[in-house]
């Protein structure tokens, strides 16, 4: 039996074949991994149809020395493990169902900061493309200093946006598709050394994990969970960051795109994002504060009205939490600061609605009736 949560963990995190979405399911159906592996001898009694082949692989967990190796690597280097039972996991990733079961971080970060911004785009990045990233995080921090931008430390987009933002003084975090024993490509070394000054390296991967072309695509569900909002500098037709804008829509996060020229081969994934409705079109960081609702200001005065009936203690809490903000509350907000689901915080918010006492506005905005 692994005699900690990590162990059991990391153990977990080694079965072949469970998945990211299968030990989800098993880690909330019996609240820790120690669990699952103490129960592993009524599994078949306790979830009809589990495989013959997972209860063998929890009853044979064979991983002791590799397992060793990684907790040795993680205490030399102080590296945090951040699990779902965490009050600092972030919330708005615990909601996705294929969020991982262990994130694996170095440096400083605030994981359920106010105002998260995910930053992607091709490898092949234009003279355009940068130019257009650099301005946006440079304007955007301007006009929000508790931003925090997210990429993937990969080239092209993904790489300007960390330096734009450590060049303007913003938090940045790059969400890795490796172990955090290297960093690829090796040429972002100093990126990645002046990222922990001033942000994190995040990942999911255990330590001598190659970055194969598979594991970017997992990072990249990572980069769109961690966010309120992912934006798409520049994408060809096909790529990583079409797959992260795709990710992002089934998390229900909002989409933005930047526009480029017809016929450009750097802008068609943009240009296809917005013609089919599913990115909005911004030319500045100004587009995107005012499509987010995001506001700077230190207007945290409730706004006073009196309710002919009682709520209950969640929706008292969103109510309140939307109320601090005449201009509109980002339901990404909202489920940060209440520390409320998605699924039950759509019934509380269909609730207040019904009840006449909150509206919705376009940009998954609400604000008080």
């Amino acid at each position: 039996m692994p005699e900690d949560e990590l162990t059991a963990l990391l153990t977990l995190n080694r079965i072949e074949g469970l998945g990211c979405i299968g030990a989800k399911l098993l880690y909330e159906r019996f609240g820790s991994a120690q669990e699952i592996f103490r129960s592993r001898d009524h599994l078949k009694e306790l979830i009809p149809g589990v495989s013959r082949k997972l209860i063998e692989a929890l009853e044979d967990f064979g991983y002791s020395s590799s397992v060793r190796e990684e907790l040795d690597f993680i205490e030399k280097h102080g590296i945090r493990c951040i699990t779902p039972s965490d009050s600092d996991y972030p919330v708005r990733l615990r909601d996705c169902h294929d969020a991982p079961l262990l994130l694996f971080m170095l440096g400083n970060a605030n994981l359920n900061a106010a105002k998260i911004v995910s930053i992607v785009g091709t490898r092949k990045a234009t003279d355009y493309g940068r130019r257009m990233c650099s301005t946006f995080v440079e304007e955007l921090y301007r006009i929000c200093p508790d931003v925090v931008v997210v990429s993937g430390l990969a080239l092209g987009i993904d790489i300007e946006a960390h330096k734009a933002s450590l060049s303007a003084g913003c938090f940045t975090w790059a969400v890795l598709a490796h172990g955090l024993d290297q960093i690829y490509p090796p040429s972002h070394r100093n990126i990645a050394k002046s990222i922990l000054d001033r942000g994190a390296l995040i990942t999911e991967f255990t330590g001598q994990t190659q970055p194969f072309k598979a594991n970017f695509v997992k990072r990249n569900r990572i980069i769109a969970g961690l966010a309120d909002a992912v934006v798409v500098v520049e994408s060809r037709a096909k790529g990583g960051s079409l797959i992260t804008a795709e990710i992002a829509e089934s998390y229900n996060r909002d989409c933005f795109a930047f526009p480029g020229s017809v016929g450009d081969p750097c802008s068609v994934g943009c240009n296809e994002l917005i013609r089919e409705n599913r990115a909005a079109l911004i030319t500045s960081a100004t587009d995107f504060v005012n499509a987010m609702g995001w506001s700077c200001d230190s207007d945290n005065t409730p706004l006073q009205k009196t309710l002919p009936f009682a709520l209950t203690d969640d929706e008292q809490r969103v109510f309140e939490r939307i109320g601090l903000k005449a201009h509109g509350v980002h339901i990404n907000t909202i489920i940060v600061d209440c520390n409320i689901p998605y699924t039950k915080l759509m019934t509380v918010l269909f609730s207040l609605e019904m009840k006449g006492l909150i509206k919705t506005s376009p940009g998954a905005l609400y604000k008080l009736s």
